[in-house]
């Protein structure tokens, strides 16, 4: 009877002794671990980030496509005039220059915090500036070149908002 006695007291002990492991490592070591299932989710397609501001990139893609055929456009008709001098057919070019390069920024608006304000002057300075170029270089009349550092100026504060 002693020897059962004893068998039990040291089997109680080291099954005590597992319990104690057991909870000091915790209690995920008792209970068996389920399996973690991990759902992958297809990203959302890049013209949903543009949100409401959609509109921003087709004007976007209308403003870069105006850009190109005006570049044909001066290639074709303006650059190859003997009679026009080089300080229009290099004003031609920066206009157009300028015009391509910020048609490509006006795709980044919808990104802003305030891609209204950002595009507004983006497209104001698109206007002003490159429009005034393009016509001074096509007509000759250089009346609206006042406008241009306008529109250089909506150029300069359309990349700042991209700051705030």
């Amino acid at each position: 009877m002693l020897a059962l006695l004893s068998e039990m007291i040291r089997h109680s002990s080291s099954l005590g002794l597992t319990v104690a492991q057991n909870l000091q490592t915790g209690i995920s070591s008792i209970t068996p671990k389920s399996e973690t299932r991990i759902i992958q989710m297809a990203p959302d397609p890049l013209w949903k980030l543009a949100g409401n501001s959609g509109y921003l990139v087709k004007a976007a893609g209308a403003s870069g496509a105006l850009a190109v055929i005006l570049g044909a456009y001066g290639a074709h008709t303006i650059l190859p005039d003997k009679e026009k001098d080089e300080a229009t057919k290099r004003a031609f070019q920066t206009a157009n220059t300028y015009h391509s390069m910020h048609s490509l920024a006006l795709l980044g608006a919808p990104l802003c915090r305030y891609p209204a304000l950002t595009g507004g002057l983006m497209s104001l300075g698109i206007f002003m500036f490159c429009g005034t170029i393009y016509y001074a270089a096509v007509t000759g009349d250089n009346r609206l070149r006042k406008l241009t550092p306008v529109g250089g100026t909506c150029f300069i504060l359309g990349w700042l908002s991209m700051v705030l």
